[in-house]
């Protein structure tokens, strides 16, 4: 049995309002980032994530504990359903689901980065051993 489950969480990131789309399927985490802009209505979000899913760009999976199921005080689930409802921002592991994806794509640009000035320097290398070659051409 294969347990998927998903959550938005659609929070104001000065100056604008951001997106953090959590997926976890079989214990492992996942998240999207998605900046907005404007605030956004429900039905725009909806509609985004409709249109772009194929387009998401989700982070490594990370690993998640799942908690069993308890029979929770109804006072005490009253109290943490406020507590997560004042809460702004996106959970601990979704910051690190998105820091290892940061740091991944960090990777990925200094890789791409260093092939190309290493590129840059053979091809100067070799402009200069031309030059020499052909200035010791008239002896």
């Amino acid at each position: 049995m294969c347990l998927v489950t998903a959550k938005l969480t659609v929070y104001f990131e000065e100056p604008f309002w951001v997106g953090v789309y959590e997926r976890t399927e079989n214990g492992k985490l996942e998240v999207s980032r998605v900046v907005f802009g404007a605030e956004p209505k429900d039905n725009a979000v909806y509609d985004f994530f409709l249109t772009n899913w194929s387009r998401l760009r989700f982070s490594p999976p990370v690993a998640q504990q799942v908690q069993a199921e308890q029979k929770i005080n109804p006072k005490r689930m009253q109290r943490a359903i406020q507590n997560q409802l004042s809460q702004t921002g996106i959970g601990t592991k979704a910051q690190q689901a998105l820091r290892l994806q940061q740091e991944q794509n960090k990777l990925e640009r200094k890789a791409f980065h260093r092939q190309r000035s290493q590129e840059e320097q053979e091809r100067q290398f070799a402009l200069r051993q031309q030059k020499k070659k052909e200035k010791h051409k008239g002896r």
